[in-house]
């Protein structure tokens, strides 16, 4: 693996090469990206493709990723405008990609602006909240989060987090009648570092859970858009928010083993089934072609 910088005006951004440019055995690059997960957390995925040339980067602000834009926020436009110029600086024609998450919000974005970018995109539980029948209670959940973390600091408010993004459904009273969980109850610290900066806690990412698709340009790109949802994962919002996208899409979404961290092999703590996660995402991949 080899550690590169592309120094754009706004950003210097750290992506890893895994394997030859241009690749080998006639593959695109394939690309794994999140938001606000960073290239670690695609560690144990990446090396069950080693036939492949795999690029993996830290979104600006995040990880080793520097900004010099002078912001703090997150919005796909930008991180998509930054993978653009990725893919530009690889020279090796368009991608096939693998998004997670928020990074799949990041995915559809590209493939609006720059649809020519990727032939293939796998997009796994992208958190379209708007989306949702149940959107305002949904972003009230999310609001929970934020006042969990600033009242509390980063324990509770992930205690808060786990506790929305654990819940099955549609957001009711139920849900909003119950308390925050206690930090210890999920191995989490109870105390308060005094930092609010967390991308994930904050509102500095809001936007990345309030994007809209835009359906028909998608539809338009020349891209094969597959959208992905962990069998484990079941009714919790990203599984919910990714049928809804497939359905806006005019398909279904496609099943792949374990959840929403299933492709993890204990990356920041989670562990899912990353070899069965991988030969799905292999097939998915090779049916395009």
């Amino acid at each position: 693996m080899t550690v590169q910088t592309l120094q754009t005006p706004e950003a210097d951004l750290v992506y890893d090469v895994r394997g030859p440019l241009p690749p080998a055995g006639g593959h695109p690059p394939l690309i794994m990206i999140g938001q606000p997960m960073t290239a670690d957390g695609f560690a144990t995925l990446a090396s069950h493709f080693p036939e492949r040339t795999v690029i993996t980067y830290d979104p600006r602000g995040l990880g080793r990723s520097t900004r010099k834009d002078g912001r703090d926020d997150h919005t796909p436009q930008t991180q998509a405008g930054d993978v653009h110029a990725l893919i530009e600086a690889l020279g090796a024609g368009p991608v096939e990609m693998f998004a997670s998450s928020g990074g799949a919000v990041t995915a559809l974005a590209l493939v609006t602006a720059h649809p020519g970018d990727v032939t293939t995109l796998v997009a796994h539980e992208p958190p379209l909240i708007a989306l949702l029948p149940d959107a305002p209670a949904a972003m009230r959940a999310r609001a929970g989060i934020l006042d969990a973390y600033q009242a509390k600091g980063w324990g509770t408010g992930m205690a808060a987090f786990i506790a929305m993004t654990s819940w099955q459904g549609e957001f009711t009273d139920d849900y909003f009648a119950r308390p925050v969980p206690d930090p210890a109850a999920f191995g989490l610290p109870a105390e308060d570092d005094g930092s609010r900066d967390d991308p994930l806690l904050s509102d500095r990412s809001w936007a990345v859970s309030d994007y809209r698709p835009d359906i028909a340009a998608l539809a338009a790109a020349p891209t094969r858009i597959v959208i992905a949802v962990g069998e484990e994962t079941e009714a919790a919002i990203t599984a919910r928010t990714a049928v809804a996208a497939a359905e806006l899409l005019g398909g279904r979404a496609t099943v792949f083993p374990s959840h929403h961290g299933g492709f993890m092999g204990g990356e920041f703590g989670q562990t899912g089934q990353p070899e069965a996660f991988a030969r799905r995402l292999r097939q998915v991949l090779d049916d395009a072609r």
